[in-house]
């Protein structure tokens, strides 16, 4: 059945002495059997409506300020039930047009320096697909992975294709072989890119064995000289 969608995009910029400082953003859509609320500024999501969940979720990372918005999912309810409320006049009045298709594509690279045993994550970044959804599968040495994976909310791009990041968290081994798959009904078949380890950091004992025995010889150094300057004073 095809899902016909509601897209509102509101955004505001903030202009000082004709500079531009920051881009705030607000996305409310809806269809017939799903609904999205966002704000973002910059490009970065603040917060979004998890309807499964019912909460709002705030998708900065830990070291931003922290943000809180105590009514934000009531009034993204409140958004959701309005936007359906609207969908059939706006089907009418537009006659239901058909969705322009774009299919993604994507990329994958981990966020920090990778080394053996340490925690990092993998990003997996979709790009250019319009409409949303997009499903995104992560597999590790082929064996379907969903712990520790996280999906943002759609967020537009200039020409209203969209953006969609899926992260995982890992911790790298040796060997190890990471996939993420990404599928959208703009693919003939599911887009999948591949991650294996590079050459990783380990860490390494070397240059404390070497200060350890370069101490060592300093000091055996040191008594030998001290040993032969009081056999010598004594001779004397």
């Amino acid at each position: 059945m095809k899902s016909s969608v509601i897209l509102l995009i509101l955004s505001s910029v903030v202009f000082a002495e004709d500079t531009v400082l920051h881009i705030d953003i607000g996305i409310h859509g809806c269809s017939d059997s799903d609904a999205v609320v966002m704000y973002g500024v910059d490009g970065e999501e603040i917060e979004y409506a998890d309807f499964n969940k019912q909460e709002g979720v705030v998708a900065l990372p830990p070291f931003a300020d922290p943000y809180s918005y105590a009514s934000f999912y009531e009034n993204a309810q409140a958004s959701r039930e309005a936007c359906r409320a609207n969908l059939a006049t706006c089907i009418q009045a537009y006659k239901n047009p058909e969705e322009k298709i774009a299919p993604p594509y994507s990329s994958i690279y981990s966020r920090g320096e990778v080394v053996l045993g340490v925690r990092n994550t993998l990003i997996c970044h979709v790009s250019g697909f319009h409409p949303a959804p997009v499903r995104v599968r992560w597999t590790r040495n082929n064996q379907n992975v969903t712990e520790g994976v996280r999906i943002s909310t759609p967020y537009p791009n200039e020409d209203f294709t969209l953006n969609q990041f899926s992260s995982l968290t890992f911790t790298p081994e040796e060997g190890d072989i990471y996939s993420c798959t990404v599928e959208h009904v703009g693919l003939n078949e599911p887009l999948t890119r591949v991650w294996d380890l590079p050459e990783v950091s380990q860490p390494s004992v070397g240059p404390a064995v070497f200060c350890g025995v370069g101490l060592t010889l300093g000091l055996l150094g040191v008594a030998t000289g001290t040993f032969f300057l009081i056999k010598g004073n004594e001779c004397n």
